[in-house]
């Protein structure tokens, strides 16, 4: 599960989650480790453009990810609904050390950062070699509860 749930995202996330436009997407975003935020301040930040107008600076050497096999499952026993996902690999990675990765919903896939919308903030620390670094998202790695 993510170690942030932004504000923005939880009365929605399930809803869009499900990518319910035709060319949507759900991406992740390494951040780097030096002035990293803290998730006290990362939660109200309403946009990728806001997280990365602020001290954190996006981990670009590796790139953002398209994150595939998305799913939204309802689970009525638990009262909660669970997302999904492929694990998200990074080929032959390098640049700085990371400390962050964010999901995000991107309404279109052209969409630009003041559009694209955080959902989740996990803890990402590695140091890119040019190894391959795998994000690997466990069932319901993100949950919404009421």
């Amino acid at each position: 599960m993510g170690n942030v749930v932004f504000n923005v995202s939880k009365g929605s996330a399930s809803y869009l989650a499900g990518l319910p436009s035709a060319s949507d997407q759900l991406v992740a975003v390494v951040l780097e480790a030096a002035d990293l935020v803290d998730d006290a301040t990362m939660i109200d930040y309403d946009t990728l453009a806001a997280v990365l107008a602020g001290a954190s600076t996006e981990q670009t050497t590796m790139g953002r990810k398209a994150i595939t096999g998305v799913t939204v499952t309802v689970d009525d026993t638990a009262d909660q609904v669970t997302i999904d996902a492929d694990d998200v690999l990074w080929t032959a990675a390098t640049g700085d050390p990371t400390g962050a990765l964010l999901i995000c919903y991107q309404p279109d896939t052209t969409s630009a950062d003041a559009d694209i919308i955080p959902f989740t903030k996990q803890d990402f620390t590695v140091t890119p070699d040019g190894n391959n670094i795998r994000a690997e998202f466990t069932s319901g790695y993100f949950y919404v509860t009421t």
